[in-house]
């Protein structure tokens, strides 16, 4: 059967409002939203900035059209260059203010060009103080809403995603990332996509409410925001929304509002062996099977 365009629109706008409200919730700020249009298509970027909790966090939607998908959407598709599109997603990243509370991303997505669709997205975590048991958590979590029969192949995809190359090592622990998703046709391809979507909120927020209130200090601070440059470093470097996004005439503010409001960089600094701080880079920021622990 065809695609069915309302659908997914109607799901995808509940899912943000569903997230931002339970954020809201968690914080006790609000989100500040911008609706905005560009030619056939537009959408809603909400920001809650400077809360208690988050101290930045950014929730897209946006349904956009065009004449030609942009180079970025199909590098892997190259037999549909030139052809009209249309794409419509939310995109969500976190920034918290306590550095034991991982920043997350989740994007969930749908691409149609010409008469080709498919779906893709997941969910990815990057902690600055690791911890066993929020690693399981959100990798088990991950593992039940795609299923055992996806989880290996998206866990892996994601792994090899998020990994800066030109830094040797993994932005965070993973997730689950795939993308080109459209067997066995649309429900159930519309289905696995919902189901991934519906779970970020149980794989994270059980994460914040355990560390919101670890207490830190300025050493704690320095590191998280040495970190947060890593994750700035991927988002303008690699990522291929961001490259969509910027190829295809997107509104920069919406598409830049993944990015930390502060961050540091130190000249070939190294945490120093046996500190919390190097045992992020030794356990955990290696692959592992979380979910089998």
């Amino acid at each position: 059967m065809p695609p069915d365009l309302n659908a997914v629109r109607t799901y995808l706008l509940a899912l943000q409002d569903g997230i931002c409200a339970a954020l809201e919730r968690e914080d006790g700020g609000k989100f500040q939203e911008d609706s905005w249009t560009r030619g056939e298509g537009g959408g809603r970027s909400r920001v809650l900035s400077d809360g208690a909790v988050f101290e930045q966090a950014g929730a897209g939607f946006s349904h956009v059209t065009g004449t030609a998908l942009p180079a970025s959407a199909t590098a892997a598709r190259p037999e549909l260059a030139g052809q009209p599109f249309q794409a419509m997603g939310v995109s969500l990243v976190i920034h918290p203010r306590n550095p034991y509370v991982p920043t997350t991303h989740l994007n969930v997505r749908f691409f149609q060009a010409g008469t080709v669709w498919w779906f893709g997205g997941g969910f990815d975590l990057t902690p600055y103080y690791g911890f066993d048991e929020d690693a399981i958590h959100w990798h088990r979590t991950a593992r039940n809403a795609c299923g055992p029969e996806h989880y290996p192949r998206f866990k892996q995809w994601c792994d090899d995603y998020f990994f800066l190359k030109h830094r040797g090592e993994p932005r965070g622990i993973g997730g689950l990332f795939f993308d080109d998703f459209n067997v066995p046709g649309f429900e159930k391809s519309f289905a696995l996509m919902r189901s991934v979507g519906d779970a970020f909120l149980p794989a994270y927020l059980p994460i914040v409410q355990k560390r919101k209130a670890t207490p830190s200090g300025q050493r704690e601070r320095d590191f998280q925001l040495y970190r947060r440059g890593r994750y700035v470093e991927f988002n303008l470097v690699y990522d291929r929304g961001t490259l969509f996004g910027l190829q295809s005439g997107g509104r920069t503010e919406s598409i830049l509002m993944s990015l930390p409001p502060l961050v540091a960089w130190r000249y070939d600094w190294r945490p120093k062996p046996g500190t919390p701080e190097a045992k992020l880079h030794d356990i955990f920021l290696k692959p592992k099977n979380w979910a089998d622990e």
